[in-house]
């Protein structure tokens, strides 16, 4: 699972969009692909936050990647759109961009959105790095990993109870096998030290 881009776009209805806040790890490409991946990843998500109506959420697969876009639309018009591989699932995504969005409107004001240049918004880059894993963003997920995780420990737990449980039976048996022995043994001392009584 990998986030290539995460990207905060302004997108009025009918018009061009523009990016105001982006970041992008695109590490996992050779470094003289790096330009042209990123210039795809800038039009790919660009284009579709202007295809998609605001208000509405949709996930487009283009070859290897997919991306998932939140139009938010209202008086802010803005839209979130994160580009990933197809394992990354849909729910952590579409929680991620809404969060993305929700930081987003909070710290930056609506004025300086005709600059986006002048926007610094260095959360952008801790979103896609702290997201990396999608338990990080779906609250679901991570307790559904806990779940497993705990079961997991519960399976080795029982296991080994059992395994001492076989043991304890061992040590029944031969505790059992050895006080068969000792009676008789006790039985048979006694035998040999009442005929030749002492006095």
């Amino acid at each position: 699972m990998k986030v290539y881009s995460l990207s905060v776009i302004l997108a009025p209805p009918a018009k061009a969009c523009t990016i105001l806040s982006t970041a992008s790890d695109l590490s996992s490409f050779p470094f003289y692909q790096r330009g042209s991946v990123g210039e795809f990843v800038t039009f790919f998500s660009k284009t579709i936050a202007e295809r998609t109506p605001q208000g509405q959420r949709q996930s487009v697969q283009e070859n290897a990647y997919t991306a998932h876009v939140y139009n938010r639309g209202g008086a802010e018009q803005l839209a979130a759109v994160i580009i990933c591989d197809h394992e990354y699932p849909v729910r952590p995504a579409f929680s991620l961009l809404t969060k993305l969005l929700d930081d987003f409107t909070a710290k930056i004001p609506q004025s300086s959105f005709g600059n986006p240049s002048a926007i610094d918004f260095p959360e952008v880059t801790t979103y896609l790095q702290k997201y990396q894993d999608p338990r990080q963003a779906d609250a679901i997920m991570k307790v559904q990993k806990e779940l497993d995780e705990t079961k997991i420990v519960l399976h080795k737990t029982i296991e080994s109870v059992l395994q001492r449980g076989e043991k304890i039976n061992d040590l029944v048996d031969r505790s059992q096998a050895l006080s068969a022995q000792s009676k008789m043994f006790y039985k048979t001392a006694k035998k040999q030290n009442s005929c030749c009584l002492i006095m």
